[in-house]
């Protein structure tokens, strides 16, 4: 994967979407997910509800998460940029 902010390159709701995805396909809650990549809870959640965007910060980090699933990773980034 490039080394850009593929997550925030997409756009409201798939990207809530895709990050409600990439949690779920790691097995953690909102308040695990929120605590891996430095953000609170609510945060998390007003992503996934379309309420909100990652910053470049939190994009980065969430990337990282999406790397750790590997070829699943790479499938959920393929299904949401389009």
């Amino acid at each position: 994967m490039k080394k850009q902010n593929l997550i925030l390159a997409i756009s409201q709701p798939k990207c809530g979407e895709l990050i409600r995805d990439i949690r779920q396909n790691l097995g953690l809650t909102q308040e695990e997910f929120a605590a891996a990549i430095g953000v609170t809870f609510s945060t998390v959640n007003r992503w996934e509800n379309g309420r909100a965007k990652p910053s470049r910060l939190a994009g980065k980090n969430i990337e990282l998460q999406l790397l750790e699933l590997g070829d699943g990773g790479k499938k959920l980034l393929a299904k949401y940029s389009n």
